[in-house]
C-alpha cells in the first residue's frame, strides 16, 4: 500500500535508515543523555492570551466549538490578512485564502512524497484491544486529518491548532480542537498511536521538545511522523542560497525565502527544525526504527526536456509555484512585523513571483521528512 503513495522516481529523493551516517550538526549531542524511564518534563516557554482553564482536556471535547463568536475570538487583522489571536510566535495567517493553499499543497505532497509513512496502515489496523488514534499538531486547513478519519474510519482522530477548523464535511470520527501546543501536551500523554506534524516549525520555541512531548504522547509502538523544510531554497546542485542580510539582487525567490528566514527567527521560531529533527528522534530512548526521507521539489516548472520523468516533475512543479507565491502572499505579515517597508516587501514579492513564473531559474525546496516507531 505504501508503495502507491510514491509515484516520483527514485533520484529525486532518498531515505536513510538510523544506522546510516548522518551530517546533523552535533549540536544535538547534548541531548543524548536522556532515560526513556524519566523525560524531562516540559515547561511552556510562549505566552499567549489564552487562559489556561479554557485549554481542552483530551479526551474531552475541544471546548472551542466554530461558532462565529468564538471565531472571531481566535482571530485577528494583520496588514489586511486574519491571523491567530493567540500565539506571538506563528505569524502565518489562518484565513480562508491561506486555508485554500493549505489544501491545495496537501493535494500535491500527497502526489510528491505520500500521504503517510509505509508503516501507518499496519499500526492503524483495527483490533480487539484499542481503538486507534491519531493527532495532527498544527492542522492548518485540516485536510491531512480529515483524509486519515475517513480512511481508518474506526479510529478517532483528533485536530490541534491556534484556530477551530471550519470545514462543513468533518468526518464523525474527528474533532478540532484549540491550543498552543507551545504550552505543552501533557493533556495527550498515551492517547494516541500516531502523532503527525507538518510544516510548523516556523510557529514552534522548542521543536526538540515538541519531540519529547510526541514520545510521551504515543503509545508503545506508535509511529511519529514530522515533516518539515530548513527555510532556505536552493539552487539546481542542491546546495543553499542563502544571501546577507541588505541584499536585493536575484534570485528573488531565494532571497524572499532568506527574510522570511530571518523574521522566522526574530519571533522565536525554530527554523532549522529540519535540519535536526532526524538525530532528535535517533537519539531519544523512546524511539527505534527512525527513517529519514528528502524530498527536492523544484519550486517552478523549470526543467528541460520531455521525458516522462520532467514532464511529471514540472507538473509538480507548477502546483509548487502557485504555492510558492500564495505563500509569499501569507508571509506579509511577517515580514511587515519584523520592520520591513511595504515598499521593500512589495517589490521582492513581485520580483520573486516574476522569477517564479517565468520557470527559467532553478531553483528546489528540499522537503525533510522522519518517521520512527515508539518502543513497546
Amino acid at each position: 500500500m505504501s508503495e502507491s503513495f510514491h509515484p516520483f522516481p527514485r533520484p529525486l529523493g532518498h531515505a536513510h535508515s538510523d544506522d546510516a551516517d548522518s551530517d546533523v550538526d552535533s549540536e544535538s549531542d547534548r541531548y543524548t543523555d536522556m532515560s526513556l524511564d524519566a523525560f524531562a518534563p516540559s515547561i511552556a516557554s510562549s505566552k499567549t492570551s489564552m487562559d489556561f482553564s479554557m485549554r481542552s482536556q483530551s479526551p474531552a471535547p475541544s471546548v472551542f466549538s466554530a461558532t462565529s463568536s468564538l471565531r472571531a475570538q481566535a482571530y485577528r487583522q494583520e496588514y489586511g490578512r486574519g491571523l491567530n489571536n493567540y500565539s506571538e510566535v506563528y505569524r502565518l495567517p489562518a484565513d480562508d485564502e491561506e486555508l485554500d493553499r493549505l489544501d491545495r499543497q496537501h493535494d500535491m505532497f500527497c502526489k510528491a512524497i505520500g500521504k503517510f509513512p509505509p508503516p501507518m496502515p499496519e499500526i492503524m489496523a483495527d483490533d480487539e484491544f484499542e481503538v486507534k488514534a491519531v493527532l495532527d499538531l498544527g492542522c492548518g486547513s485540516g485536510s491531512w486529518i480529515m483524509d486519515i478519519a475517513r480512511e481508518f474510519p474506526n479510529a478517532g482522530a483528533v485536530a490541534v491548532d491556534l484556530v477551530p477548523m471550519q470545514s462543513t464535511s468533518m468526518p464523525p470520527n474527528c474533532r478540532s480542537e484549540v491550543d498552543d501546543i507551545n504550552l505543552g501536551l501533557e493533556h495527550f500523554y498515551g492517547d494516541f498511536n500516531v502523532v503527525h506534524a507538518q510544516l510548523i516549525s516556523s510557529g514552534i520555541r522548542d521543536y526538540h521538545g515538541l519531540i519529547n512531548h510526541i514520545a510521551h504522547v504515543l503509545r508503545p509502538g506508535g509511529l511519529i511522523d514530522i515533516t518539515e523544510f530548513p527555510f532556505y531554497f536552493t539552487g539546481i546542485e542542491k546546495t543553499p542560497i542563502c544571501p546577507p542580510a541588505g541584499t536585493f539582487e536575484p534570485p528573488w525567490t531565494p532571497l524572499w525565502m532568506s527574510y522570511a528566514n530571518r523574521a522566522v527567527r526574530q519571533r522565536g521560531g525554530d527554523a532549522d527544525a529540519s535540519l535536526h529533527m532526524y538525530q532528535w528522534v535517533c537519539d531519544h530512548p523512546a524511539f527505534e526504527d527512525a527513517v529519514y526521507r528528502e524530498f527536492w521539489i523544484p519550486c517552478s516548472p523549470w526543467l528541460k526536456g520531455n521525458d516522462p520523468n520532467s514532464i511529471w516533475w514540472n507538473g509538480i512543479g507548477t502546483t509548487m509555484r502557485d504555492d510558492v507565491k500564495a505563500f509569499m502572499r501569507s508571509g506579509r505579515p511577517l515580514l511587515l512585523g519584523n520592520g520591513l517597508s511595504e515598499e521593500f516587501v512589495d517589490q521582492l514579492e513581485n520580483n520573486a513571483a516574476a522569477e517564479l513564473d517565468e520557470a527559467v531559474t532553478p531553483v528546489y525546496v528540499c522537503i525533510q521528512n522522519v518517521y520512527a516507531r515508539k518502543r513497546r
